[in-house]
C-alpha cells in the first residue's frame, strides 16, 4: 500500500500550484504576453503524471475554480478546461511516462492546447471574441517550457520524497 502524503508534502504540492498561479498573472511586456505558457496547466500535468493516484480530476476542478476567480472569468470556464486536461493526462499517463522528453513535450503541448480550445469555445458561446491565432503561441511555448518544468518539479518531488 502506498504511504499517504505528509502535511509538508501536501503543502509543497500546493506551493507548486500557487507558484504556477503567480507566474500566470505575473506582468509581462505586451510584446511577449501572447506567448505566456500555461504554468498552472504544466504543473497540473506534471503532478498527474507523477502521482496520478493523488492528483486528479477533483484537484484539477478546484484548481480551475481558483483560476476562474483569479482571472475574473466565467465561473467554471477554467475548471472545465483543467478537468478535461487532468482527465486526458490521467488517461494517457502510462504512455506519456515512457515517451522521450521531446515527444512528451509535444504531447503535453497538445493536451494543454485541447484545454485551451475548451476555453476558446466557451468564450465563443458567450460571444467573446478571441483571435484563433492566440491558441498557437501558448501551445508552442508550453512545448518549449515543458522539459524545464518537468526537470524542476521532478527535483522538488525527489527532494521531498513524494512518491
Amino acid at each position: 500500500m502506498d504511504n499517504p502524503l505528509t502535511l509538508a508534502q501536501r503543502a509543497l504540492i500546493l506551493a507548486t500550484f500557487l507558484i504556477g498561479m503567480g507566474l500566470a498573472i505575473a506582468p509581462l511586456p505586451a510584446s511577449v504576453r501572447f506567448m505566456r505558457p500555461d504554468w498552472v496547466a504544466l504543473v497540473l500535468v506534471y503532478w498527474c503524471l507523477a502521482i496520478p493516484e493523488r492528483i486528479g480530476i477533483g484537484s484539477a476542478w478546484l484548481l480551475g475554480l481558483g483560476l476562474d476567480v483569479l482571472y475574473g472569468s466565467l465561473l467554471g470556464e477554467q475548471a472545465l478546461a483543467k478537468t478535461l486536461l487532468a482527465f486526458l493526462a490521467l488517461r494517457l499517463t502510462l504512455r506519456l511516462r515512457v515517451f522521450p522528453r521531446w515527444q512528451q513535450a509535444i504531447a503535453v503541448g497538445l493536451l494543454i492546447g485541447a484545454s485551451d480550445l475548451v476555453v476558446f469555445l466557451v468564450k465563443a458561446v458567450r460571444h467573446v471574441t478571441v483571435p484563433v491565432t492566440s491558441l498557437m503561441a501558448p501551445t508552442i511555448a508550453n512545448m518549449i517550457v515543458w522539459p524545464l518544468v518537468f526537470l524542476a518539479l521532478r527535483e522538488v518531488r525527489r527532494r521531498a520524497g513524494i512518491s
